[in-house]
């Protein structure tokens, strides 16, 4: 019973608490107690460069040449395979796919003009 008293009387003194959020006291320039920071209007404007070691410099240009380098070997192998795929097929076929080639331009160039022409105002007016 005691127990019990004792939690419910702590129950009641933690719940009757409100949380305080006071401002920290900083000292302004003339040196009395205030509860405002003082930001200078040339600090506002100053924009901070962060140097970054010459080694961390280095391997992020080596890191970017070889990104490009992979993209256009990619490229390069990407195009060598449409050349080789074509030359190895028959004539009939090698017309076919450049004409199916043609049609999916076609519908591309068709589709992307559909969209920027809903994108704009006046497309919106008649949809």
């Amino acid at each position: 019973m005691n127990r019990l008293l004792v939690m419910f009387s702590a129950l009641i003194l933690l719940s009757g608490m409100t949380v305080c959020n006071a401002l920290p006291v900083i000292k302004g320039e003339a040196g009395h107690e205030s509860n405002e920071t003082f930001i200078s209007p040339q600090s506002k404007n100053k924009k901070v460069k962060v140097k970054k070691p010459v080694s961390a410099k280095r391997a992020q240009k080596l890191q970017a040449k070889k990104e490009k380098k992979l993209k256009r070997d990619s490229e390069n192998f990407v195009k060598e395979n449409r050349k080789r795929s074509l030359e190895i097929q028959t004539s009939g076929v090698r017309e076919r796919m450049k004409q199916n080639v043609k049609d999916a331009n076609t519908r591309y160039k068709d589709k992307k003009k559909t969209n920027t022409s809903r994108s704009k105002k006046a497309g919106r007016k008649y949809k």
